[in-house]
C-alpha cells in the first residue's frame, strides 16, 4: 500500500509541474515568444491544454472574474499542496508504519 500512496503522490507532483509548465508555456504565447503557426508549438500547446483544462475550466466559473489575470492555477497548485499532499503522506506513513 505504501507504494501505491508514493506513486499517487508522484502523479500529483508531476501534475503540478505539468501546470506550472502550462502557465510559462501560455504566457510565453500570448507575449509573442512563441509562434503559434510552429506545428510543434501547437501540438504542446494542445497537449498541455488538454491535461490541464479540464481541472481549471470549471475553477474559473467559481472564481470571480479579476480582469485578464487568471488565478485557477494558483488555487488548483495551493490545494494540491497544502490538502492533497500532506493527506497522502499521512496515508503513506499510516501504510508504512501499520
Amino acid at each position: 500500500m505504501y507504494d501505491l500512496w508514493r506513486l499517487l503522490l508522484t502523479v500529483v507532483k508531476l501534475y503540478e509541474a505539468v501546470i506550472i509548465i502550462y502557465c510559462v508555456f501560455s504566457m510565453l504565447y500570448s507575449f509573442g515568444v512563441l509562434d503559434p503557426r510552429n506545428r510543434i508549438v501547437a501540438q504542446i500547446g494542445r497537449f498541455l491544454g488538454s491535461v490541464v483544462e479540464p481541472v481549471l475550466t470549471p475553477l474559473r466559473n467559481i472564481l470571480p472574474s479579476f480582469g485578464n489575470v487568471d488565478l485557477s492555477p494558483l488555487v488548483v497548485l495551493l490545494v494540491l499542496q497544502y490538502l492533497v499532499e500532506p493527506f497522502m503522506a499521512r496515508q503513506m506513513m499510516s501504510s508504512l508504519m501499520g
